[in-house]
């Protein structure tokens, strides 16, 4: 059991493979296990989510401290079979078990990248794989060598803590999570939920402007709400500023670093490649209704960005495996529409509300995913969908 519920731990047993199909180099994850520590394709490298574990799968002693660095070290393990090493990160997501840990985690965090962090969402979960563990980090990096520049907006402060507000690296830009913040100042700025949302998305299209993009260049969005019940009035903030062709969008039910914030916003945007929104297909083949909120995924040059797809079908209330094989269902469609199938698929992101139902998930999941596995971390959040039990957002390269 421990075995299976260690999707996270990033302990490495194999070389890195590279895949003649999809023209991707792939470093294998423990075995057994459906997911692989590190993608590499289309300039970009996808690591899974990774826990505290040592090379027996066990939570290392010493708490936050000793878990941030043994996380991160997995890490950079990954990333060195890939070509790559920790400070050519771009992104990071990091999901704590407990807001009070931040200040700890940023010491050690803070050591690791000592000078131009990459951007970083830092958000609250309910559970991770492991009951022990109390740190999950994921990731995306760039190759060795590659373009990898910092943005900041004139008359902006670096942030206070040890992240950057954008990273740019080709075409691609990765925003940090975006809060209701005086990025002046650093100062929170009070308001609804739908005040806060304005806020947030103006900075990232101050920060937008400052790479040489806009809003209509953003492909990706991860939004997170410390209360559900706060979900249709950020909606109602956000679709304003994605009046067309709105990008593809998870969101989920996380707590923030701090009290007054009521919604965290995080982006990717894509420069000057062509752009198209798709709406998944209903499951006879007719064109499915579109989501006034999000598009269900955005084609840009090789690669789809693919919304956060719950599987909350009538019949399935509380059986996860059937939410799971249903939402797989949807993405098929989703990707096929698009042009792309299940091997073109690198990374992934699994809000699961339960996490005794991780092995039930992971039982539909490896019915559909098969070799080579993407990149995935998984963490115990609950879905936005009413009654989902589980939501998938995935990112396939061509």
């Amino acid at each position: 059991m421990r075995l299976l519920i260690a999707l996270s731990a990033v302990v490495f047993f194999a070389s890195a493979v590279r895949t003649r199909a999809t023209r991707r180099l792939v470093v294998p994850g423990p075995p057994k296990l459906p997911f692989s520590a590190a993608v590499s394709a289309d300039g970009l490298i996808y690591l899974a989510g990774a826990l505290g574990t040592g090379a027996d799968i066990r939570i290392v002693d010493g708490g936050i401290r000793a878990q941030t660095r043994q996380a991160l070290d997995n890490l950079d393990a990954a990333l060195r079979q890939a070509g790559s090493s920790l400070p050519n990160a771009v992104s990071v997501h990091v999901y704590l078990r407990d807001a009070a840990d931040v200040a700890a985690m940023n010491e050690v965090y803070r050591a690791v990248f000592p000078d131009a962090p990459p951007a970083r969402t830092t958000v609250v979960v309910d559970a991770l794989a492991l009951p022990e563990a109390i740190v999950e980090i994921s990731l995306v990096a760039v190759p060795e060598g590659a373009e990898r520049r910092v943005v900041l907006p004139g008359g902006w402060l670096p942030p206070a803590s040890p992240y950057s507000y954008g990273i740019r690296t080709g075409r691609t830009l990765f925003l940090s999570g975006l809060v209701s913040r005086n990025a002046v100042d650093h100062a929170t700025v009070p308001g609804s939920v739908s005040q806060q949302t304005g806020i947030a998305l103006g900075n990232a299209k101050t920060i937008l402007e400052a790479a040489g993009m806009s809003l209509a260049d953003v492909v990706s969005s991860r939004v997170f709400l410390p209360d559900m019940s706060t979900f249709e009035e950020m909606n109602g903030a956000y679709r304003t500023w994605f009046p067309a062709a709105p990008p593809a969008r998870a969101t989920a039910k996380a707590g923030l670093t701090a009290a007054p914030l009521r919604v965290e916003i995080t982006l990717v945007a894509v420069e000057g490649a062509e752009r198209r929104a798709f709406t998944t297909p209903n499951a006879d083949g007719t064109p499915g209704t579109p989501n006034p909120n999000l598009s269900a995924a955005i084609r840009t040059g090789n690669r789809l960005y693919l919304a956060g797809i719950a599987g909350n079908a009538p019949g399935a209330k509380d059986d996860v495996r059937t939410q799971t094989a249903e939402a797989l269902a949807r993405i098929g469609r989703t990707l096929h529409a698009a042009g792309f199938d299940w091997p073109d698929v690198v990374d992934g992101i699994v809000y699961l509300r339960n996490m005794s139902d991780f092995a039930q998930m992971n039982a539909a999941y490896t019915g559909v995913l098969t070799a080579p596995l993407p990149a995935r971390a998984t963490v115990g959040v609950d879905p936005a969908g009413a009654g989902a039990l589980v939501e998938l957002m995935l990112t396939a390269v061509k």
